[in-house]
């Protein structure tokens, strides 16, 4: 049974794979974890490590959902393990609550930069490793509701409830 990790590709709806399980055909939990070169993955997004602040402060939830598994968004996407220094976009617990805590109101945060931050690419047809069979692509919703166009340009928004699929 072949099982996804950073370094491999799996298309989804292959017979044989299985994305993020193990021999044992157990969820393997995080499927991709958060990386340990903060500072470059942040500097990627665009984004820096700190200033943070609370002049904007809110909460999205991000499911990741490969072949009918849920895959684990990790803690500390983000964060700096060495100094404790965060990007104003990360995450503490593995449970898929993004945390944005801006020093400027106003500021722009996207699916995308919390994919770049994590180190997992993120197209119309890929999420990580995994692939979209023929014909298939990257099912996006935002808030029950379907989003077209590049996941990863996809605004994060107070409260805002976000499924990624790939059947």
């Amino acid at each position: 049974m072949a099982s996804c990790s950073p370094a491999s590709t799996t298309t989804a709806g292959q017979p044989g794979s299985a994305v993020g399980a193990d021999a044992a055909g157990e969820n393997s939990t995080p499927l991709w974890p958060a990386p340990t070169d903060v500072s470059a993955r942040v500097a990627a997004a665009g984004l820096d490590l700190g200033p943070m602040g609370m002049a904007e402060h809110y909460h999205p939830h991000l499911q990741v959902v490969l072949r009918g598994r849920e895959v684990q968004v990790p803690a500390n996407i983000g964060v700096d393990p060495a100094t404790g220094a965060m990007s104003a976009l990360h995450t503490h617990e593995p449970d898929g609550t993004i945390h944005i805590e801006a020093d400027t109101a106003g500021e722009v945060f996207t699916l995308g930069q919390l994919f770049t931050e994590w180190g997992v690419p993120l197209t119309a047809t890929q999420i990580g490793t995994v692939k979209a069979a023929q014909g298939q692509q990257v099912k996006l919703t935002s808030n029950g509701t379907p989003v077209a166009g590049k996941p990863g340009d996809l605004r994060l928004q107070p409260d805002q409830k976000i499924v990624l699929q790939l059947p």
